[in-house]
């Protein structure tokens, strides 16, 4: 999209050479010193690079979102953030819209897709995990619906949701325990089932090993699984499948 552009902006001269080669020269990457932004990313995925927040400092995820946001017209999410991530992002770059720990720019920047997704929860305790998912899925162009609390310790409260399962095109189920939920909705539903497995959990659920466990052995063929707690590698399965 990015390179389009390019080459429609310099063909009718609402930019010059010198303007196109400068920008070009930031494709595929460029180096901060201590990260390596990949410029390329959004040519060859539809996506552009996100962030992950663990592990860096506040300024490191302030010049790498501002290389992003500076060198690209599309959605800059970071996620997994702290507070004094937050709070550095925040005062740097206006306009993030910001759902628990993760944060996202130019929301709704992206044509909104006519697909349906469907993201649903085993219980309250999973919402963080279905935030990171929802808010990754409404940056990369969805307006995914969102039903909590509907695990298999009460499963009545599945039935109302059972049409919009079954009319969904992608569905991400997110559910800690023994995660049955996963198997239960990919039972119902001909879409695509994402599962993220949960950390949430009492005795042996092994900070979501137990989970991820259960969901890799289930008998509803075709669920793909993905890491304990990624909503975020979630919601990126289901941009890939409805591309």
């Amino acid at each position: 999209m990015t390179l389009r552009a390019l080459v429609d902006d310099l063909r009718e001269r609402r930019i010059d050479a010198d303007t196109a080669v400068a920008m070009l020269r930031r494709l595929p990457f460029v180096e901060l010193g201590d990260a390596v932004v990949d410029h390329h990313r959004a040519l060859r995925q539809g996506r552009p690079e996100a962030v992950y927040g663990p592990g860096k400092s506040a300024d490191q995820c302030v010049r790498i979102v501002a290389e992003l946001l500076g060198h690209g017209p599309g959605p800059v999410v970071v996620t997994r953030t702290d507070a004094e991530q937050q709070r550095a992002l925040n005062a740097a770059h206006a306009g993030a819209t910001v759902v628990g720990t993760t944060m996202a720019w130019r929301v709704g920047s992206l044509p909104t897709s006519p697909k349906r997704v469907v993201v649903c929860s085993g219980g309250t305790a999973d919402t963080p995990v279905v935030n990171e998912c929802a808010l990754t899925l409404r940056a990369y162009g969805f307006d995914p619906i969102v039903i909590t609390d509907i695990g298999v310790a009460g499963l009545h409260r599945l039935t109302p949701h059972i049409d919009t399962l079954c009319h969904a095109d992608a569905v991400v189920v997110v559910a800690g325990m023994e995660a049955a939920l996963g198997s239960v909705v990919a039972g119902i539903t001909a879409a695509p089932v994402v599962a993220v497995p949960t950390s949430v959990g009492y005795g042996s659920s092994l900070e979501g090993v137990t989970a991820l466990l259960s969901l890799t052995a289930s008998c509803a063929s075709g669920m793909t699984v993905v890491g304990i707690d990624n909503g975020f590698g979630a919601a990126c399965a289901v941009a890939r499948l409805l591309r």
